[in-house]
């Protein structure tokens, strides 16, 4: 493909628009939030202990309930992320994180919308579901 004055144009703009949000304020506190929970030692020895009980964790699914320690392991994974999930670092990093996850989806939903109506967009940094797919009841399609 050629590259055209209008192509080099739009990806021109569109650096211009990442290096927008590089610079907001919702990227600035996002990356506050990120550096104040790795520099803060209580939450990653909690978020280092959730790595690890996550490593079991993984470790007995592929046997299920056969596991001999399946019960233990399960309310230790629980019980441990909730312990790394109420730090206050990592509560902060993640309301940040769901911040900037908003302004990138408001963003697409603006460029696309832009184009046409009917283009579907990715929601609170999911991907869209087409109506597409096999259901639990077994029939397959899209729906019309």
């Amino acid at each position: 493909m050629l590259a055209t004055m209008e192509i080099v144009d739009l990806i021109d703009r569109s650096e211009t628009i990442g290096q927008m949000i590089m610079d907001s304020e919702v990227m600035a506190q996002y990356h506050q939030a990120k550096l104040d929970m790795e520099t803060d030692e209580e939450a990653q020895t909690l978020i280092r202990n959730f790595k690890n009980i996550k490593d079991q964790y993984e470790d007995v699914q592929r046997f299920g309930r056969y596991h001999p320690d399946y019960n233990d392991i399960m309310k230790r994974v629980r019980s441990v992320k909730r312990e790394m999930d109420m730090h206050e670092k990592v509560v902060q990093y993640k309301r940040a994180e769901r911040e900037v996850q908003k302004l990138l989806d408001e963003i697409s939903q603006s460029v696309a919308f832009s184009v046409s109506e009917q283009i579907k967009v990715p929601r609170n940094g999911m991907v869209f579901d087409s109506g597409c797919g096999c259901g639990s009841g077994g029939g397959c399609g899209c729906a019309s």
